[in-house]
């Protein structure tokens, strides 16, 4: 019974910790030298989002319309056997 507590705290320990690490750290600051682009673009130069989402989204629906496909043949085969 021991055992098996301890092994639960442990597993929520080391799943807490890392929210306990970001909580600690501070911002780092303006960079010296005042380099870079005064005009306020964010960090990644304000690249578009949306075309890569669709391209992922478009791919998954591909993907998982394969596996449907697969299933319902593989199913039917087994059927007519």
């Amino acid at each position: 019974m021991k055992k098996k507590i301890f092994s639960t705290m442990m597993i929520a320990a080391l799943l807490m910790f890392p929210l306990f690490i970001t909580a600690q750290s501070k911002d780092p600051g303006d960079p010296p030298g005042g380099g870079g682009d005064p005009g306020g673009d964010p960090i990644g130069g304000g690249a578009p989002v949306g075309s890569g989402l669709v391209i992922l989204l478009t791919m998954g629906a591909a993907y998982g319309g394969k596996k449907l496909y697969t299933l319902y043949t593989e199913d039917k085969e087994a059927l007519e056997d």
